[in-house]
């Protein structure tokens, strides 16, 4: 009986000790030195339903803590940012940064594409999703050229058409648009890069909508469409109701181009019945600001009537990045002059953005995530903003990216707030 009572007990033991190791673990992890501390601003992190004055730490990378006062003595590195808003870093999920010089190309491997590290951190974004520049043909040349040199974490839609966007004539090549490869490329090649299938620029009716769709149901991934460049425009209600899913995303919403696409708004200024019964049923709208994609005649009156984009994002090239788009803060700000409030233009491109791609891993400051942070600063003053069409719009605020950090690696400060005084570098000397 002794000897039993005896086996019983000493099997205890590695129980309690299981159980103050996990303690002293635990404890040692809130009292291990955090790498970088932002301190004193405001927290934005929609999916965790954050809006408060928070700190945030930082340590080998990861979000460690976010939380009101924490100590600055545990802290390394401490960046004041008081009176700034900090979010998770941003996700623009329509880009194009397929860039290269093979001669004629037009986005695919060409000029007009834009390599993403020089105009993604300056404007808070940390993540972009190319929006189809590449095809399953040419994408393994997009991955070894820019995705695998990239400061910035780059995704991919993958056009439907295997030459991706090389020009307009090779988009319009349906034998080249092959539902079994494009899926293949995605589940069996580069499921955590490739995140979903674009159609665009097609002339014809819906066939290269109806063979993205296939593959997305073969890759189990969304869609993005752009259904522009019809004579006359097809119908976009046919298009949200016979052939894209919940989850599929409709790009350009705001474009106003009534010769060659279907317009939300209709000529009396109000948002046709059917697009908003189509987001509550489950399909994406999607900014694409672009080049000519953007208008004020489009915008506002949604904005007004309560229909929403779900993701705000620039469809940055050259065509647009010195026009009325200019940066993803920039038109962020747009939204915030009409009617949107920060946080809930925030989730637009954070939160909303990393759930439309199945990335729950991005757009948060979960703690364990990776230290993806944005800081903004939110100006007053006035302002003038631009549609594609050149058509200016006054406002009295504007967001401005001043630090971004990518893993924890601070990559964008835009007043120097996270450095020394230039003369502590000769301070006793």
């Amino acid at each position: 009986m002794y000897y039993l009572t005896f086996v019983r007990k000493a099997c205890c033991i590695p129980k309690m000790l299981y159980a103050f190791l996990f303690f002293f673990i635990t404890l040692a992890s809130f009292a291990q030195p955090i790498d970088l501390l932002l301190k004193g601003g405001h927290v934005i992190d929609p999916k965790n339903k954050i809006d408060a004055d928070m700190d945030v730490g930082i340590t080998a990378g990861k979000i460690v803590q976010v939380a009101a006062n924490i100590s600055a003595s545990d802290a390394k590195k401490v960046v004041d940012v008081k009176g700034l808003y900090v979010t998770p870093g941003l996700i623009d999920m329509h880009a194009h940064v397929f860039n290269g010089t093979v001669p004629d190309a037009y986005i695919a491997n060409g000029a007009t594409s834009l390599p993403p590290d020089g105009f993604t951190f300056r404007a808070g974004i940390t993540t972009v999703v190319d929006a189809g520049s590449s095809g399953w043909r040419n994408f393994k040349v997009f991955k070894s050229q820019t995705i695998d040199h990239s400061q910035t974490r780059v995704l991919a839609f993958l056009n439907i058409t295997g030459t991706g966007m090389a020009s307009r004539y090779e988009e319009q090549d349906l034998t080249d648009m092959n539902p079994v490869m494009t899926a293949n490329m995605i589940k069996k090649l580069f499921p955590n890069v490739i995140v979903g299938i674009k159609a665009a620029h097609y002339w014809g009716g819906y066939a290269q909508v109806e063979k993205a769709v296939e593959a997305g149901k073969l890759a189990d991934v969304p869609v993005m469409v752009d259904f522009g460049e019809h004579k006359p425009p097809l119908s976009i209600e046919k298009l949200f109701k016979d052939y894209l899913r919940p989850g599929d995303i409709f790009t350009h919403t705001y474009a106003y181009g009534p010769t060659e696409r279907e317009v939300v708004v209709d000529e009396n200024g109000m948002v046709k019945p059917f697009v908003l019964e189509a987001q509550k049923k489950g399909l994406i709208f999607d900014v694409g600001h672009g080049g000519g994609a953007f208008s004020w005649r489009q915008a506002i009156p949604s904005m007004k009537q309560g229909f929403r984009p779900n993701v705000i994002s620039t469809d940055l090239h050259t065509d647009s990045m010195n026009g009325g788009m200019k940066s993803l803060d920039n038109v962020v700000s747009k939204f915030l002059n009409i009617g949107m409030s920060l946080p809930d233009a925030i989730l637009r491109v954070t939160w909303n953005p990393a759930m439309a791609i199945k990335r729950p891993d991005l757009g948060n400051l979960s703690i364990g995530s990776e230290a993806d942070v944005a800081v903004f600063n939110l100006r007053k003053g006035d302002f003038g903003f631009l549609d594609t069409r050149k058509l200016k719009m006054k406002g009295d605020k504007k967001l401005e990216a001043e630090l971004t950090l990518r893993a924890g690696k601070i990559v964008w400060d835009l007043n120097g707030i996270s450095a020394a005084s230039w003369e502590t570098e000769t301070a006793g000397k």
